[in-house]
Order: C-alpha cells, then structure tokens, then sequence
C-alpha cells in the first residue's frame, strides 16, 4: 500500500521557553550536530516513505533553512515530494485543524494509508512495523502507544484495549487512570477514514487527541501498536538536558543508540574543519562536534560545532550549542547555552544553592539549571548564580542572584 507522511512541525514549544523563542521546537539543536527534527525525518528515509508533508507555522524560517530540498534524507529525487506546508487561510488551531485546512493535498494524494507524526520527538522507529500491524489487524486508525510512569500520565492521552489490541477507551490528559498506556501521537489512518473526519467534525480548534480518537474509538476499528524501546519528549530545560547528556554515557548504557549504522540519523552538516584538542586539555565522556576547539576541561556534556573552550576554562553537566566561546578561566556547570554566546575571562554560569527556583518560571527552572539565550556576553569576572533564564543577546555583568531573569 502507497503511504503519505505528514509531519506535524508547527508548534512553538512553549516549555522550551528562551531556546523556542527565536525557532520552532522541532528545529532546537540537539546531540550536537542535530535538529529534533531529524529523527523523524530519519525515521521516515529508512522507513522507505518519501512522500511527505511538513505542516510548520510558528517561526518556520530556521526549520526549513534547515530541511532545504530534503537531500540529507535523500528526499530531493525524481520520485519523491517533500512539501513545506504553511497556513495559507488561517492559523492552525489544533493538531487535526492543520490536516484540515490542507485537505485538498489528501484529496490528491494517490496514498492508501496516511501516516501522522510529531516532529519534535527524539526515537528511532520503523514506521513499516506499524503499518503492516494496521494492514493486519485491518483497522482504521492505529495509535503507536508505550507505557508511562503513572505520575506522568496527565501528560498525555492514556488508552485501554483488550486481548487484540483493539482500543476500548481513550481519555486525553486526564489527572487519574487505571491504565498508564500513552498515546505517542504517531497515528496511521486508512486515506477515507482520515477525510471523513476531517470532513465531518466541525471544531474550530480540531485536535486527533481531543476529538478524532475518543470519538472514533466508540465507532471505527481502533488499534493500538506497542512500541518498547527509546522515545522521548525533550519539552522542558531538564528533559532537554537529560536526554542530551545520557548520549554522553559508555556504551554499553547508551538509551539512543546514535552509532547504528543500519539505522543512520541523518541532517543538514556544515562544513567545518575536525575537532582539535589542546595539549592540556581535559575530556571525560563527552560529545565533541566538527568545527570545535577544545583546550579547556569538558565533563559530561554536549558542545555543538564551532564551540570554542580556551586553556583552563571548565565546562560540567552542560549542553553548548554553535559557536559560542568560553574564554580562560570560565566555569559552565549545569547550563543549557544557546548559538554564539560569548563567557568572558573568569565568568561563572552556575553556582550556588540549587533550591531557589526561577521566580518568573518556577516549574521550568528549579533544578539548578541556567539558560543562556543567543548572543549573550557574560563579562569577565561575573557571576550567574542557579535557576536563572538570560533572554537572548543581553550583557551580563556583576552577580546575577539565583532565581532571576534577564531581558
């Protein structure tokens, strides 16, 4: 059966805060060399789909500089169509309302199936598993479901099925339920069953998982696909983080496995130079990208192209994106530090106490982690203490006290 992917890349990422303020969430760095989005995208190349649609809204000018013509994930064939699709009447409303309003594309699809997918989770996954577990079961729709701790599942759509498979219930978000299964927000739909519901359901605001699958469970043939290995929803500051630095760890404890060579994440590579290491330089399980020059200390953390660390500057527990500078004598522990940021002589970003959360945003910063935003210059000899969010292309200088923000 022919299959026409959709990927849903539109959304800002509000948890994300300081690091979605100038992108969209599927196109922030990670892993170094990566976007979000690649995972996908990867996911797709290897799945053999190569029809596809990116429905993007918010600051979309980053993720399609970066996606181009598609050729990093040999999408720019003869036989291939990687569409960018805008909203051309009405801002998107809600996950189903961006299929909506460009349901004449589904109409000309020549597509059986119809797969919907999020850009902005980090997983490897092959797609042609779950698709023929649809054709199998001969279903309608098919959620990609894994379980979650109980404490998280207000988080998500929580579903319950039977011995086959079939899905009996489905509440979206709900504070308490008997079953911890989560929908992944990966579905695969018959092409009719798609456009009826896009056809009949009226919502302003039309959502898969607050309107199309709760109604559909009741009456199409609803299945679900359980997928067990590693998938994740880098959201906020510290899952962002975590996911980062597992990939630092020994091999043998590695979730992601980034060195597969029969599944290979692929993106849009600059072209820079190898990574040079100083004499007296320091590296302990750490990912290292092109372009970079490493003379200082680096402990567990993720430093991104071009990211230079001079002579006895010490870098812990932290992710660095592009070419950001870290000057002598600066320490970074515990940081999230966003493209061409500059730490002057002697600086330190994160120190103190982790028990003051941020005061504007206690529930995104609360752990001891700071945010350096694009272009910021923290001064030589200054301080940012724990839990603060320095909004992009501010000059920090003196003691920026914990908890605090600056725009």
């Amino acid at each position: 059966m022919k299959v026409q992917a959709f990927i849903l890349a539109g959304g800002r990422g509000s948890r994300l805060d300081i690091l979605s303020e100038k992108r969209v969430k599927p196109a922030v760095p990670f892993a170094g060399k990566y976007r979000i989005i690649d995972f996908t995208l990867s996911n797709c190349a290897n799945s053999g789909i190569y029809d596809i649609g990116i429905l993007t809204q918010y600051l979309p000018f980053s993720l399609n500089e970066h996606i181009g013509s598609g050729k990093p994930w040999d999408m720019d064939r003869r036989d291939t169509q990687l569409s960018l699709m805008q909203p051309h009447k009405n801002w998107y409303k809600g996950t189903a309302d961006a299929l909506k309003q460009n349901i004449e594309s589904l109409h000309r699809s020549k597509a059986d199936l119809v797969l919907i997918l999020s850009g902005d989770h980090i997983y490897k996954m092959d797609y042609r598993l779950m698709i023929d577990h649809h054709i199998k079961l001969k279903a309608d729709v098919t959620l990609a479901v894994q379980p979650v701790p109980k404490e998280d599942i207000s988080r998500f759509g929580i579903l319950e099925t039977d011995a086959h498979s079939k899905i009996t219930a489905f509440l979206e978000k709900p504070e308490k339920a008997d079953s911890n299964l989560a929908s992944m927000g990966i579905y695969v739909f018959n092409k009719a069953v798609l456009i009826e519901a896009l056809e009949t359901f009226e919502e302003e605001d039309l959502d898969f998982g607050k309107h199309i699958i709760p109604a559909y469970v009741a009456s199409k043939t609803c299945v679900a696909y359980t997928f067990n290995d590693y998938w994740k929803d880098v959201g906020t500051y510290d899952a962002y983080l975590e996911a980062n630095l597992e990939l630092t760890e020994t091999v043998d404890k590695i979730p992601l496995d980034m060195y597969d060579q029969n599944w290979k994440i692929y993106t849009r590579s600059e072209e820079m130079p190898a990574v040079k290491v100083g004499s007296k330089a320091v590296i302990r399980q750490a990912l290292i990208s092109n372009g970079s020059i490493i003379a200082g200390h680096v402990e567990r953390s993720v430093i991104s192209p071009g990211v230079i660390i001079h002579p006895t500057a010490i870098v812990r527990h932290s992710v660095i994106l592009n070419d950001t500078v870290i000057e002598a004598g600066a320490v970074i522990d515990h940081a999230i530090i966003d493209k061409n940021v500059r730490v002057e002589k002697n600086a330190v970003v994160g120190q103190g106490p982790h028990d003051i959360p941020n005061i504007d945003k206690p529930d995104l910063l609360f752990s001891g982690l700071n945010v350096l935003g694009k272009g910021v210059i923290v001064k030589a000899d200054s301080i940012i203490e724990r839990n603060c969010r320095i909004y992009p292309n501010q000059i920090v200088k003196g003691t920026i006290k914990a908890g605090s923000t600056m725009k």
